[in-house]
């Protein structure tokens, strides 16, 4: 499926830096590592972007009581050097976002990949490689978790940068046993395509331990009930993770999460309203989903009557 929510008219990618200095990552491990973050950066962490109007972290924060922001995105700078949009640098305004959020008691996670833009999957020459980039970002921000949003033709609908990324996988979680890996790929409304579900096969096959499958339920239709379709989205992805690695159906709720947009989706007539997603994420809580969050709290109204920060407090609301 191509989810076209990394497409939006808020989106500008500006020309590229040069290779980051490997020297920037060791010091910010310092100023960002130290913060008492209490924030679970997987569990419920809304969607958050540094360019087109950013939202103000800590007043988010403040009005809706969440912890944690999923950050995007991060890119090449060329070849498999990584940048904030592949154009800023890991000590800049980001970090200062970032030290932000955890000063307020929060924590994030960064997201490699997305929709468009020069993504490190395709320009990595070898998972060693990859996982190398991944490690500057691990280490600049004494990161918990990471999350590898797989889309489009240059990463998911490709087989040799799919195991590249769960190569990544592999060596990453092996040099820093505590990170969580989340994995997030588009979806049908019966669950995975053939992509995903090779991605998932892969990740049994290469030994690739990823902690959360996050599904994108939205961009199915002109319209519809979309809660009933994100509820069988979720129920495919777990068959899947059930068949594959033989968990059982609490394990494999638990390994599975969904990751939505609020409001306006991008195809015509498709709405998630306030009401749908409060559904969506009580169902969650139901049957334990190990992610619930949405795209994005900087459009948190979007385009729909609602209050302000509707959809991000159902987000502060979920506890799994």
């Amino acid at each position: 499926m191509k989810s076209l929510r990394r497409t939006t008219p808020r989106r500008t990618l500006a020309g590229r830096i040069g290779v980051l200095a490997l020297a920037a990552g060791a010091a910010l491990s310092t100023a960002t590592g130290t913060a008492s973050a209490t924030g679970d950066p997987v569990l419920a962490a809304p969607y958050l972007y540094q360019w087109g109007g950013q939202s103000d972290p800590s007043a988010a924060m403040d009005a809706t009581g969440v912890s944690a922001f999923t950050l995007a995105f991060m890119l090449s700078s060329g070849g498999c050097a990584p940048a904030w949009d592949g154009n800023r640098p890991l000590d800049g305004t980001d970090a200062a976002m970032i030290q932000k959020i955890r000063a307020a008691g929060g924590d994030v996670i960064p997201s490699f990949g997305g929709w468009q833009g020069n993504k490190l999957g395709p320009n990595c020459g070898s998972p060693e490689e990859l996982a190398g980039a991944y490690q500057k970002v691990i280490d600049a921000y004494a990161l918990k978790a990471i999350d590898l949003d797989i889309e489009n033709t240059d990463e998911f609908e490709n087989a040799a940068v799919q195991d590249r990324t769960l190569g990544a996988v592999k060596i990453a979680k092996d040099k820093n046993p505590n990170l969580r890996v989340v994995i997030t790929m588009g979806t049908t409304p019966q669950g995975p395509n053939d992509w995903g579900k090779r991605l998932i096969t892969q990740a049994k096959a290469l030994g690739a331990d990823v902690d959360v499958w996050s599904v994108m339920p939205f961009d199915f239709s002109d319209g519809g009930d979309m809660v009933a379709m994100t509820k069988s989205a979720v129920d495919g992805l777990v068959s899947e993770l059930k068949s594959t690695f033989g968990w059982d159906d609490a394990t494999a709720y638990h390994r599975a999460g969904l990751s939505s947009m609020n409001g306006k989706t991008d195809r015509a007539g498709e709405v998630v309203s306030v009401a749908d997603f409060t559904a969506i994420r009580d169902w969650a809580a139901e049957h334990h989903l190990g992610r619930v969050t949405f795209w994005a709290t900087n459009r948190d109204c979007g385009g729909i009557d609602q209050e302000n920060y509707a959809f991000t407090k159902v987000v502060a609301g979920y506890n799994g």
